[in-house]
């Protein structure tokens, strides 16, 4: 599941998502993501053991782009009451805060928060975190 740290900042690389991690994230089968990345719509690079995967940024890019914003939606199957799975789609700091925006689902979510805290969890377009609301 999801971690509060990006995974680059604990592998020191890039995030990067396998194609089944994309899908479930964007909703879709894995095959609409090959087909997306065939129809240039999506950019695969490989990783360090070959394999195809998402580039955190680049998933960040298309999950702003197709997530449906409807509130009539239902939550995805794997969301708990007050936790979110989801991914970091925009992070913007200034000398003191930082505005952190999540796509969870088909909800986007806006956290503000010191930019010492998000620098320190690694925040960036593309990371996978849980956001708990109290």
């Amino acid at each position: 599941m999801p971690q509060a740290r990006s995974q680059s900042a604990a592998a020191g690389g890039p995030v990067q998502f396998r194609i089944s991690e994309a899908a479930r994230f964007l909703g879709v089968s894995d095959d609409s993501v090959r087909r997306w990345a065939e129809a240039g719509r999506l950019e695969l690079s490989t990783d360090a053991a070959g394999r195809f995967v998402v580039e955190g940024a680049e998933l960040a890019r298309l999950v702003k782009e197709i997530v449906p914003t409807d509130p009539s939606l239902p939550l995805p199957a794997e969301s708990a009451r007050n936790h979110f799975p989801g991914l970091v789609t925009e992070v913007r700091k200034d000398g003191v805060m930082a505005q952190v925006e999540i796509q969870a689902g088909p909800h986007r979510v806006v956290s503000l928060m010191s930019r010492e805290a998000a620098d320190e969890l690694g925040l960036e377009p593309g990371a996978r975190l849980r956001r708990i609301v109290r």
